[in-house]
């Protein structure tokens, strides 16, 4: 670690508290004149609580430091704003004082950090800011521990220290204080990050969606320009902001003003939509940015690399939003903004339903589908290439906007899962969030050397990442919007326990199917409920679950049937699948009105339950009935299968939501230090990296307490069987594995000899692999034969853009070929793990199905939170693989491991940043 070492921490540009764009970036040599400005336009109040002391030198002596040659232990970090340095930090190990130890604990390894503020720009998150990242960058240099010396008048630094969300700690000492804050990394301080970041990104979006100034530039005097059109929308729209266009050729366009530039608009716009070719793109702009433009939509299409980079360079030099390019644009129906800057063919209606889209057809088809359900839409943003604003973006809006309830997404990328993932687990907790999982088809499993990268396939990884989350994934607009009516008009069931009522039995047999395919139960009715319910039902009625009510129900009949089992406490929903009589058209029966009229009236004195309906005539898939007596809306299918599926996202959605947030369980015995220095030091020997040998990768396992079976190494017969005389277990028996550089699949390629006894047979074996792999072999390893028991398979694999993915199953030989795997992201909570025991087809084995005898599945979840805990500890492990794992009711043991270490940066995934 240099002080100027620049390329390992490249500039990034973040959001300020108000919303505004700063760059954070290393300091360079040649900041010199603007660090000593900085400190020179310092109020003397303001420097006397920086320097304790009012010298005239204080301004040049911290730009020297801050400037100066590379020193071991030092690192500066400072905030620029349009190429003016407001704000700077640093810090250096305390590798020379006396009390380090004392204060840090031992083996701990601290650093004074100091910051600073340019006069007129505090209370704006600089400060903040500039230590999140340097906290960041301390990390990544094993230092454990900021110490800090703060004058006891000085509230402001001290605030900014206690409000980190870093364990902190103060001593006084005469008129100073000196703080010392731990840099553990732990739910605390990541919430705290994802406050601070989320009120910085809601105030940095309210210039894109509550814009008080629109203009349009590219909108043509002639009909058939997209530009054109995005006008038209926004002038009929009744946008309440002021409205312009910007063409040279036009005085007004549709009405609306029009200038020849954004630099000669009467006023700043907040927001400016470009509808140019893309070449013209970079330059207006870099025009929108001089003139304080603070948010852009583009949508314009076919950018290069040169103009792309052009494109963004200005967005983020002076701190202007940017949707798309390559989108439809944006809506916000919101009273007193009615903001509508698409070119889709009609306006969406007011609502609480929020869209983000990549694909602008999709946002049509969306936006036109919720029309015709009558769900009114809070915001739309169509993302297109998705420079900036993403979908991360529009879920913290949605969250802070006091609008929406229910939030849409369809996006083919991430950019940040992880912290998608932290985002949407604490948005799903306040509405539903689906998805279309677009992009999930993946041809075969990708070809990999080892089991774990073998199992972790693309379908596996996102599944996780939307599990995890509480995310309702489906695999069409179509099933989205199903699910989205259901959820929009009808409360959550309890559980998957289903009702279903028909006045045809072919009908309710397909319903019946459809729920048990999809997941859902359909219990026996009760005695009293059955008793009751044939009273009310005509004769030679079925009352068994399906309850088949018959062509004969009349109107009154099927509304006392179905409120009868809307108000029984042993059902969660109620499917009615309906179909066209004649006995009900000679009657003048209406049989929806009676289920519509019977939610009514079972729904006050009960807790409120879904009733769907299913009418197999119906010509859309899903439409919403109103209910009777202004009491809401009930989906209506086309057919059972839309409905089943519905129900089933409903009712996941309710289990969800009734488990209480996973926590991190603390480990024991974990030295993460030790096994940082291990991965340096062999990526050092080993610049390209690749499979560890068995002694590292052992080693690596007990410096995370992953249980592992006693093995030795051998490159001689003798060596061997002096191993098996030391390991062999009461039956003297032993197992020899082959080993060279690359070998992942032992017994693939018969490198393993099970069931050894005796010295003759541990020399033939010997003699055997090196005879089969002249040349390749370089040692055995030598163990003891394990006991009978179950075995599993556990692995990570990291994940370029998801991060860490751990899975579980059924291990052995036969790993591949069953495929029983489980998968879910790291860092695991405990819920994440009793997930992965479970979840796996074989998981009956591990309670004592088989024989009844339990497996140790506390020693399971402590070696998946272990395995988590290495793979977020360890940005360099590329995979690990441990297959075998024996359970046993006693204990848990790796039988044999293999891990790839690769060499990578470590990036910080909570990090605040832009993309």
């Amino acid at each position: 670690m240099t002080q100027h070492d620049v390329t390992d921490r490249p500039p990034v540009h973040a959001l300020l508290a108000d919303g505004a764009t700063v760059c954070i970036r290393p300091v360079r040599p040649d900041d010199h004149e603007q660090i000593q400005r900085l400190y020179e336009e310092m109020s003397p109040e303001n420097l006397r609580l920086r320097f304790f002391s009012l010298s005239r030198r204080s301004a040049r002596l911290a730009a020297d430091r801050a400037c100066g040659p590379a020193r071991p232990g030092y690192r500066a970090l400072l905030a620029e704003r349009q190429g003016r340095v407001i704000g700077l930090a640093e810090y250096e190990t305390e590798d020379g004082r006396a009390d380090q130890e004392s204060e840090a604990g031992a083996g701990r390894k601290t650093a004074e950090v100091a910051v600073a503020v340019a006069d007129g720009l505090h209370h704006r998150g600089v400060g903040t800011l500039l230590v999140e990242h340097l906290v960041s960058a301390a990390r990544a240099d094993g230092i454990t521990a900021f110490t800090a010396d703060a004058l006891s008048e000085n509230r402001e630094v001290l605030k900014l220290f206690a409000d980190l969300g870093l364990r902190t700690e103060r001593r006084f000492e005469g008129p100073e204080v000196r703080c010392t804050i731990a840099l553990d990394q732990n739910d605390t301080y990541l919430t705290a990050v994802e406050e601070r970041g989320r009120t910085a990104d809601v105030a940095s979006l309210r210039p894109l969606m509550r814009p008080r100034t629109v203009a349009v530039v590219g909108a043509g005097r002639t009909p058939g320009s997209v530009g054109r059109a995005i006008l038209r929308q926004l002038h009929s729209g009744g946008c309440t902001g002021r409205l312009f266009a910007v063409n040279p050729a036009a005085t007004a366009i549709l009405g609306v003003p029009s200038y020849p530039s954004v630099s000669s608009l009467p006023r700043i716009p907040d927001l400016v939509v470009i509808a140019t070719p893309a070449p013209a793109v970079p330059a207006i702009a870099e025009e929108c940015g001089r003139a304080g433009v603070r948010a852009l939509v583009v949508v314009s299409a076919g950018f290069g690399k040169d103009q792309a980079r052009r494109l963004l360079t200005a967005c983020r030099t002076y701190g202007m939003r940017l949707v798309g390019p390559n989108c439809l644009g944006i809506s916000n129906t919101e009273p007193g903004i009615s903001l509508d800057a698409t070119f889709a063919a009609g306006h969406p209606s007011p609502g609480t339903a929020g869209v983000a889209v990549q694909s602008g057809g999709v946002g049509i088809a969306l936006l036109e589908g919720l029309s015709r359900l009558g769900i009114g839409v809070s915001s739309f943003a169509s993302l297109g290439d998705k420079y900036d604003v993403s979908g991360n973006d529009m879920l913290q809006w949605w969250e802070s906007d006091g609008r929406t309830g229910l939030a849409l997404l369809h996006l083919e990328s991430f950019g940040n899962p992880r912290a998608f993932s932290r985002t949407a687990r604490r948005v799903t907790r306040r509405m539903p969030l689906l998805t279309v999982d677009a992009g999930r088809t993946e041809a075969g499993r990708k070809a990999a050397a080892s089991h774990t990268a073998a199992a972790a396939t693309r379908t596996m990884t996102r599944d996780a990442l939307f599990t995890q989350a509480g995310i309702t994934a489906t695999r069409s607009v179509g099933e989205l919007l199903e699910t989205a009516a259901l959820l929009h008009a009808q409360p959550l069931p309890a559980g998957p326990r289903v009702a279903i009522v028909t006045n045809a039995g072919g009908a309710g047999v397909l319903a019946a199917d459809a729920c048990a395919e999809a997941g859902l139960v359909l219990p026996a009715l009760t005695p009293e409920l059955t008793d009751d319910l044939r009273a009310a039902l005509p004769e030679g009625a079925a009352v068994g679950n399906p309850v088949d009510a018959t062509a004969a129900v009349t109107e009154q009949q099927l509304t006392d049937c179905v409120e009868r089992i809307v108000r029984h406490g042993g059902i969660d929903a109620v499917v009615v699948t309906l179909v066209p009589t004649a006995v009900a058209a000679a009657t003048g029966d209406d049989l929806v009105r009676a289920v519509t009229r019977a939610v009514t009236e079972a729904a006050a004195p009960t807790t409120p339950k879904p009733v769907t309906l299913v009418r197999l005539e119906q010509a859309r898939s899903v439409e919403l009935l109103p209910a009777a007596a202004g009491g809401g809306s009930i989906p209506s299918y086309a057919e059972p299968q839309a409905a089943a599926r519905a129900l089933a996202h409903a009712a996941r959605r309710s289990a969800w939501l009734a488990r209480p947030a996973g926590t991190d369980p603390a480990l024991d015995g974990v030295n993460a230090d030790r096994a940082r220095a291990l991965v340096r030091d062999h990526l050092a020997a080993h610049p390209d990296g690749g499979w560890l040998d068995p002694r590292p990768c052992a080693d690596l396992l007990a410096c995370y307490g992953i249980p592992h079976i006693p093995w030795a190494w051998a490159e001689t017969e003798d060596e061997a069987v002096a191993a098996a005389e030391r390991l062999r277990g009461a039956d003297g028996r032993v197992v020899m594995k082959a080993h060279w550089p690359g070998l992942v699949h032992k017994s693939e390629q018969r490198a393993v000899h099970l069931d050894l006894r005796g010295e003759q047979q541990i020399r033939s074996a010997f003699r055997d692999l090196r005879t089969r792999f002249d040349g390749l072999v370089t040692g055995v390893v030598v163990q003891p034969l394990a006991p009978r028991g179950t075995e599993l398979f556990a692995g990570v694999v990291q994940d370029q853009v998801f991060g860490p993915l751990v899975l579980f199953g059924l291990g052995g030989t036969a790993t591949e070929i069953l495929a029983d795997h489980a998968a879910r992201l790291a860092p695991l909570t405990d819920h994440d793990v009793q997930d992965l025991i479970t979840s796996p087809r074989c998981a009956p084995l591990l309670f004592g199905a088989h024989d009844g005898r339990a497996a140790d599945v506390a020693g399971l979840e402590q070696l998946l939170l272990r395995l988590s805990r290495m793979a977020e500890d360890l940005p360099q492990l590329a995979e690990a693989d441990f297959n075998p794992v024996l359970a046993t009711p006693d204990a848990v043991t790796v039988l044999d491991a293999r891990i790839r270490l690769v060499p990578c940066r470590p990036q910080d995934p909570y990090l605040r940043r832009l993309r």
